[in-house]
């Protein structure tokens, strides 16, 4: 019973505010975990385009954006420049690996990826990612070995770069288990470990449940499953407001018999290859808006794998 933690990090405030309270809170407990990063410009403020997308307000209100990311990381991008996160916090980026944790990429510009890459072209996306590549090389000293979209939003052209930029597994989805994606009938001999319990944010607001009680609806969420998991927090989320919150979550789970590590632990526990092929497809989850790419339960047994790109 393994259950992984992905902390997403979207912005310069949760790089340098949220990440170090995550490192403090997990080494008091002994756990490790998987910290993907943005290495470019918070552009943050140029969010506000989403106000005219179905269901965006109604989470903005519920879950209290003004007051989770800071209304300077709100004008970032807008009134004020978008600080560039990788040159600023290189060196905290890499205090996070040598306190044992997993690292790798979340994007280059959480903004432009979430809000872009549903329509990009593979010219766009590769230069994306590529950037995001890059600047993880040239902080850490050696390529990047995962990814995990921001927003979990994807393309065709996405899916196929995670497998030609030599990452040894992803997360960019939601769905229910480990797979090996397939895009349109296209395979992906990249594994996928997508995100499979709901986020705090996403239930916050909704049925009844609060900051203060958001923990104990999670636990008991996941207080009879048997089969691994993956969480995703967010630095700016669990590393600062709701720190309290995922506090309770790492000794619920502990109490539940849990084992809690990166995502890497469940990749080291799989045979890649070997993993069912699943269907992928834009989607939505229930408490967020938009859509993002998701897991279908279908199973295609008969794809030929020596297909993939």
């Amino acid at each position: 019973m393994h259950l992984a933690l992905k902390i997403d990090v979207d912005t310069l405030r949760g790089t340098r505010d949220g990440v170090p309270r995550l490192v403090d809170i997990l080494g008091r407990h002994g756990v490790s975990a998987t910290f993907l990063f943005s290495l470019g410009p918070d552009h943050t403020g140029r969010a506000i385009k989403r106000v005219f997308r179905p269901g965006f307000v109604g989470k903005v209100r519920r879950t209290s954006v003004v007051r989770h990311y800071g209304v300077r990381t709100l004008l970032y991008g807008t009134v004020l420049p978008g600080p560039d996160i990788g040159r600023r916090s290189a060196a905290l980026m890499r205090s996070v690996r040598d306190a044992g944790h997993e690292t790798g990429i979340h994007c280059w510009d959480h903004i432009r990826w979430q809000d872009g890459v549903a329509h990009a072209d593979a010219a766009w996306t590769r230069a994306e990612m590529e950037r995001a590549c890059d600047r993880y090389a040239e902080i850490f000293g050696e390529a990047p070995r995962t990814h995990g979209a921001a927003g979990w939003q994807m393309n065709v052209h996405a899916l196929r770069l995670t497998q030609r930029l030599g990452f040894d597994y992803c997360s960019d989805g939601r769905g229910t288990h480990p797979h090996l994606p397939v895009y349109n009938a296209e395979p992906i001999r990249c594994p996928q470990f997508p995100t499979t319990l709901p986020t705090l944010d996403e239930m916050i607001g909704l049925d009844g449940v609060t900051e203060d009680n958001v923990a104990a609806h999670l636990l008991e969420r996941t207080r009879d499953l048997t089969t691994a998991q993956v969480y995703t927090l967010h630095a700016e989320l669990e590393g600062m407001r709701l720190a309290p919150a995922f506090e309770q979550l790492v000794l619920g789970w502990k109490a539940q018999g849990w084992t809690l590590g990166p995502v890497r632990t469940l990749y080291e526990a799989t045979e890649p290859m070997a993993l069912p092929r699943c269907t992928v497809r834009a989607g939505s989850i229930p408490g967020r808006s938009g859509t993002l790419l998701v897991q279908d339960e279908e199973f295609l047994h008969d794809v030929d794998l020596a297909m993939a790109a």
